[in-house]
């Protein structure tokens, strides 16, 4: 069946990126519009996005379009283009006055108005340019209340009759809570009692709530996420209403953009390889050590990490692990992120303390991140919870062998290697502690050791499929799901 997609995202790479959401917004789509179906993406037009990715045309029937928000009006325009190397349509929506800013998300007293404009003005594009999406596809709490006001302020029109919503819950960390005052914003009026009393009650709205309860569907980003998610543990504090939802929770594993992410391609890499020929990962792995002034071997083993410097991804750990693995064990690390100063401040003495062992460049390059996957022998994930990941699936593609926590998209993409059947991707760890990461590095580097076991491990890892062309299929199967529902 031929369906009318309506995408709607805060961020989609490569025009405007914090993390996973903006990977998953920039390649669904298009691999969606690939299969055939008049899939469209909205998104905000923020400062920061570079126009000239873009051939950006004025939609003449969606200038200065005024938006009531309570006693504010805003004013937006429709700006429409495809999505760089694609035919995939993208819609921005132009309002100066909250998008300008210096990052794509703040701290503001607005926040809130910020994206109830993303969110009304999609509704009001689909009006006015009569598309009637068969899905409308929300992703995390910037787009969670699109359900809600289909229900309430929309549900005059018959344009949206045969529309289902399904929101995506990204990173469940981040809900989008703000104070019960911004009420008066949502245009609700005796819709209102349509929120969670409790809420209301102690005086906030928590708008990724309100999309688990008012969707028809929900999904996240991987099969173990969704369980982890309707438990205690995993659900910050949502558990109790995604278990409510019962069968409706799809995890679906995030897919990897090949395009980019492929050694024997890579246009970021100095040389090339594939499982045929791993000549060329030896020699980014010299360069690498150079670039990063690193005092090692080549056969020396390389640990590499590229991530945001969070709690999430379980640096914790390595504050009592690192240090003395690197006195007692050989190895490099070379580190590439940012985030939390402690994190920060760690890495820096890292460097300070072990010289001719360890690099860390603190900020993101998408050519060192892509050279880090490349030129390392292992990659380190030791996260906390981790709803899907990529860079595992990086990892792998490059033969690069993943170090993860067993949680969420990790415990999906990387399987354990079994020495007697010579299976498996990855060394894998259970438990969130320093002895466990301890034994996962010990036991990795020891196996490193075996030359003939690497190999095939390494092979196993580049063997795997992750594609977006596969993952695409099964949430087409979940739209059409929906609407036979």
């Amino acid at each position: 069946m031929h369906l009318n997609i309506c995408f709607v995202s805060s961020e989609v790479a490569p025009l405007a990126k914090t993390g996973g959401l903006a990977d998953v917004a920039g390649a669904l789509p298009r691999q969606l519009h690939a299969l055939g179906h008049d899939v469209r993406v909205f998104m905000p037009l923020y400062s920061s996005v570079e126009r000239g990715l873009l051939a950006l045309n004025v939609i003449a029937a969606l200038q200065d379009v005024p938006l009531k928000l309570g006693a504010l009006e805003y004013r937006f325009t429709l700006v429409a283009g495809t999505l760089p190397d694609s035919n995939t349509p993208i819609y921005l929506i132009d309002c100066p006055e909250v998008f300008h800013r210096a990052q794509l998300y703040t701290t503001d007293q607005d926040e809130h108005l910020r994206f109830l404009v993303l969110q009304r003005a999609v509704l009001e594009s689909c009006q006015r340019l009569r598309f009637a999406p068969h899905i409308l596809h929300c992703n995390d709490w910037h787009a969670a209340l699109l359900p809600l006001l289909l229900k309430t302020q929309y549900a005059w029109d018959t344009l949206f009759t045969k529309t289902r919503t399904l929101l995506s819950i990204h990173n469940i960390g981040y809900q989008g809570q703000f104070g019960s005052a911004t009420l008066g914003h949502m245009n609700l009026g005796n819709e209102a009692g349509r929120l969670d009393h409790v809420d209301l009650s102690q005086g906030r709205i928590n708008w990724l709530k309100e999309g688990v309860r008012h969707a028809d569907r929900v999904s996240t980003v991987s099969p173990t996420y969704a369980q982890e998610i309707c438990a205690p543990v995993g659900g910050h504090g949502l558990d109790s209403v995604l278990l409510a939802r019962g069968d409706r929770i799809a995890g679906i594993l995030n897919g990897v953009d090949y395009r980019e992410w492929n050694p024997a391609t890579d246009v970021l890499l100095p040389h090339h390889y594939s499982p045929e020929d791993l000549s060329g990962k030896a020699r980014v792995k010299q360069e690498l050590i150079s670039r990063l002034g690193l005092q090692i071997a080549a056969t020396t083993p390389l640990i590499g990490l590229v991530s945001r410097l969070t709690p999430q991804k379980g640096f914790d750990l390595l504050f009592d692990s690192l240090p003395d693995l690197l006195r007692q064990r050989e190895f490099g690390v070379a580190v590439v992120g940012s985030g939390e100063a402690r994190y920060e401040a760690f890495f820096s003495d890292l460097v300070k303390r072990f010289p001719e062992k360890v690099a860390f460049f603190g900020g993101y390059s998408e050519q060192l991140a892509h050279w880090v996957e490349a030129g390392s022998d292992m990659f380190l994930m030791p996260s906390m919870y981790e709803p899907c990941g990529l860079n595992q699936m990086y990892s792998l593609k490059y033969g690069t062998v993943p170090i993860v926590r067993k949680t969420g998209g990790l415990a999906d993409s990387v399987q354990m290697w079994n020495a007697q059947t010579q299976t498996g991707t990855g060394v894998v760890f259970n438990d969130f502690d320093v002895p466990a990461v301890q034994w996962a590095l010990h036991t990795t580097l020891d196996l490193y050791k075996d030359r003939t076991a690497w190999r095939q491990l390494m092979l196993n890892g580049m063997a795997k499929n992750y594609s977006w062309e596969h993952q695409a299929t099964q949430y087409v199967a979940l739209y059409n799901e929906m609407l036979a529902k």
